[in-house]
């Protein structure tokens, strides 16, 4: 499990919430911040002094409270952390139900889950925790559910490649070359995982086989 976590959120009582969940996992090494700089000057100091966090949990909303800020997004923080620290694990708890902009942190902003804060979201961060230290994508119960509604039959021409691919047989591994040579993008693995993985969570697969042969029946393919 991850050993050294900071938490950014500017409400009190949900930092302190937060690291009841995560005490009761035994983490024992989780500071918060009110502040996205703060938060960014953070793991820059422990980058330097050789002791980087594993994971940031943040929030996306940050209320103004007239203190000079220049990073004012959770957005922007995600961006400035991952420049500087490409590994870090990141997971964003937020009242965001919007399916455009949980859609965009996941292809662009490389976060690696998302608990909306709602009923039974410790359970659900619990629930994130295990599912990213494990190295799989989580998105909570009700964000799902929001991308099953709005994104269950919208394939776009990259998927429908990558999926076609799979189909011939061609392994996960390999299909970052095929995107390469049709000057398609984002070619790169972790983009075809995380696309796979998306597509997987909203039709409800554990397997790319189930993804494939669903794709076939429904005429995708």
């Amino acid at each position: 499990m991850f050993k050294k976590i900071l938490i950014a959120e500017d409400h009190e009582i949900a930092n302190i919430s937060v690291q009841k969940t995560l005490h009761d996992l035994g983490i024992q090494d989780a500071k918060y911040v009110y502040y996205c700089d703060d938060a960014l000057n953070w793991i820059k100091k422990a980058l330097h002094e050789g002791e980087p966090y594993d994971l940031l949990i943040t929030d996306l909303i940050f209320e103004d409270d007239h203190t000079p800020q220049q990073i004012k997004h959770g957005a922007e923080l995600v961006r400035a952390v991952k420049q500087i620290q490409p590994d870090i694990k990141v997971i964003v708890l937020s009242l965001e139900s919007r399916f455009s902009i949980i859609d965009e942190l996941f292809k662009h902003d490389a976060v690696n889950g998302y608990v909306r804060k709602a009923r039974r979201d410790a359970q659900h961060l619990k629930e994130a925790l295990q599912a990213v230290y494990n190295n799989r994508a989580y998105y909570s119960p009700e964000v799902k559910e929001s991308l099953r509604e709005k994104h269950s039959h919208e394939f776009t021409a990259f998927d429908v490649y990558i999926i076609s691919l799979l189909a011939e047989g061609v392994p996960q591994k390999n299909i970052p070359f095929y995107l390469q040579e049709k000057n398609m993008k984002p070619s790169g693995l972790s983009s075809v995982e995380k696309r796979l993985g998306l597509m997987r969570t909203v039709l409800g697969f554990s397997k790319n086989e189930q993804l494939v042969a669903y794709c076939k029946d429904v005429g995708i393919i």
